[in-house]
This record gives C-alpha cells, structure tokens and sequence, in this order.
C-alpha cells in the first residue's frame, strides 16, 4: 500500500529515498499561512514526524490566506488543526502540535532534523537561528508581505548577520504570494530530507515591480 500512496514520488526519486523521509523529523514553528500551506505541502510526503508549534487560535481574518481552515475552525489553535488535517491525510506521518510559542517548545529539546520558519517576526526568526546553530541543524526561513517574498536554506550563516532583527508591523497580504513562499520552503526541504542537492546560505527573493514583472533575485550570505 505503501508503494502505491507514493507512486509517483517513488518514480521520481526511488524507494530508498522515500525510505529515508520516513526517518525524518521536523518542526514547523507557525502554523498560520506559511505553516498550513507547508503542513499541507509536506504532510503527505512520507515525513516520519512533524511537529508543529503555535500558540494562536484561528481568527477570521486569517481564513482568507491561511489554506488550513475553514469557517468551523474559527476559535481552534491552529496547530492542532494542520495536526488533524495531516493524520486525516496519511497514515505514514505521525504529526504533533504544542499550544506554546518557540522559546516555550524550544526547551523541550525534541530532536529534529530540519526546522523550517513560518513564523511572522524577526525576534522569533533570531531565536530559531540562535537554537539551530546550538543544536547543529538547519533551518529554512521564510518571509512574505504585500507581493513579495524571501526564502533562505540557513546552515552556517547566521541570520543577524543579514537581516536587521526590529519589531515592526507587516503591510497587507493576499493567499498566493503565501503559497508560493511555502511552496519554495517545502521543495528546499524535500530535497534536503531525501539527500538531494540544496543550495545552502543564499536569500531568495522573489517580487513584481511596479510595471507587473515578476522579478527574481539571489544573494549569497557570507559566513
């Protein structure tokens, strides 16, 4: 049964690469529009364990964006929800949630082989980057406002050393952009769990000018 749930996976990367996702572990700190879109992403993958971290419940305004929830969910933590929806999903991933922001999680010390961010502020970000550098794994970052969106594979660059860590309030946000963000954090992660190639310390940053281009751009962290 196994073989035939992943069918296409398998064709794509083999039998012992999907056999390694088993094996895996992550965490997903937020699970609000970039964590649903990447619980949705990857809870189907084969991952071994997910673990997701948030401590917000689900408001209206967030339904637009946040691909998870529905009206019925308004009131429900949101962690809980992409947890439920993932074991609704498949019987190969053992998915958990923790009520509790990142610092909180952080001191139960799971082990982890990749973080991935989808949180929504620099302080948290600097605090992921902080744990992983500690605990010697790596972490994806990702960003989105307005029509723009960043993401990075963080390994031995430290995030301080790039990004400016102010509290400050983000501009509007519409669902694509979103899911596009998540779409590149899973791929990046995907590759790395199963042992393919990643490109490690470089920002992505994707957006459209003002005449409508979709603009795409790089740059190397410096470590």
């Amino acid at each position: 049964m196994m073989q035939e749930y992943f069918k296409r996976q398998i064709q794509l990367w083999g039998e012992e690469k999907q056999s390694t996702l088993q094996k895996k572990k992550i965490a997903i700190i937020g699970a609000g529009g970039l964590g649903s879109s990447l619980c949705f992403a990857l809870g189907a993958s084969g991952i071994g364990e997910i673990h997701i971290i948030d401590f917000d419940e689900v408001s209206l305004h967030n339904i637009h964006r946040q691909i998870a929830f529905t009206l019925e969910d308004e009131g429900k933590n949101k962690a809980q929800v992409n947890a439920q929806i993932i074991r609704k999903r498949s019987q190969y991933t053992q998915a958990f949630f923790y009520e509790c922001d990142f610092e909180q999680w952080s001191l139960k010390d799971i082990d982890v082989d990749l973080i991935i961010d989808a949180t929504d502020n620099l302080p948290t970000r600097a605090q992921i980057d902080q744990y992983a550098k500690k605990k010697n794994i790596p972490w994806i970052y990702g960003s989105v406002e307005a029509f723009n969106g960043q993401v990075c594979f963080f390994n031995t660059a430290k995030f301080e050393d790039f990004f400016k860590v102010v509290k400050r309030i983000p501009a509007g946000i519409a669902a694509p952009i979103v899911m596009h963000i998540a779409s590149l954090q899973a791929n990046l992660a995907i590759r790395y769990l199963t042992g393919l190639n990643v490109k490690k310390d470089f920002v992505y940053y994707i957006y459209f000018n003002d005449e409508g281009e979709f603009i795409s751009q790089k740059f190397s962290i410096k470590t």
